[in-house]
């Protein structure tokens, strides 16, 4: 999307990880994580799956229509923390959408950056987001890049299993790495323990849990665990603090 102003697009300053609410007037707002990068100019880059009422106006909208947004809302991956660390990103499905965005920034400044591998799995290769820019890392010197299904196709050439199982054949090295996670909750809960079987410590496991928001201020309620607001708090929690929360993620 493009902003009607430039000058409302220019204080539109976000971090990879946040996310924005994206409304169709009379219709409501939903809350949607920011796929571009803040190294991409001119535009705003969002991945939408259909499941509500707001998702399938904002499918069917044709060119040109007007929409409105609020935000950037959440705390997004610590990028200064990242630097100078080697990073593995690991994701699911459309959830990928936010570890684009953290990709292309760090593509955009790879000297600030150590060894980058991305493992990226959807249910089958037509659930694959951004296939140009997937093309484009399998061929890039600068990052790892390891694609898997749940099943494949005729077609189909690389991986076939699940995110956790590949994680843990692919053995990504805990070595001063961060490790970036953000997909479906099973995803989550079954690759966190791979995670830590592979030596990465709690503090340097970063999660999204931005499936859970409504609102994106704290007031709804809809995704409070605890004391903490995913919306507010997060999206991105460590899991050393996600130890510490009620288990309702």
């Amino acid at each position: 999307m493009v902003f009607n102003e430039e000058e409302e697009f220019q204080k539109f300053n976000y971090t990879p990880g946040q996310f924005a609410e994206l409304s169709y007037f009379g219709a409501g707002e939903c809350p949607i994580g920011i796929a571009s990068s803040p190294t991409e100019e001119g535009y705003l880059l969002f991945t939408i799956k259909r499941v509500g009422t707001v998702t399938t106006i904002l499918h069917e909208s044709k060119v040109g229509t007007i929409i409105g947004i609020r935000g950037p809302f959440g705390n997004g991956w610590p990028i200064e923390q990242l630097i100078g660390h080697n990073i593995v990103i690991i994701g699911g499905g459309f959830a990928f959408s936010t570890l684009r965005s953290l990709a292309k920034y760090i593509l955009a400044n790879r000297k600030l950056f150590k060894n980058l591998t991305i493992i990226y799995g959807a249910r089958n290769p037509g659930e694959l987001c951004y296939k140009q820019d997937l093309a484009e890392w399998e061929n890039d010197e600068n990052l790892n890049l390891v694609l898997t299904v749940d099943a494949g196709d005729n077609n189909w050439t690389k991986k076939v299993g699940f995110v956790p199982a590949v994680t843990k054949e692919v053995a990504p090295s805990p070595d001063d790495a961060y490790v970036i996670v953000c997909g479906p909750p099973v995803m989550i809960r079954f690759t966190t323990p791979v995670l830590t079987e592979l030596g990465f410590s709690n503090d340097k496991i970063l999660l999204s849990l931005e499936n859970r928001m409504k609102c994106g201020i704290g007031k709804c309620g809809h995704c409070c665990i605890g004391e903490k607001y995913v919306c507010t708090n997060g999206p991105v929690f460590t899991q050393e603090q996600l130890g510490s929360m009620p288990k309702d993620y």
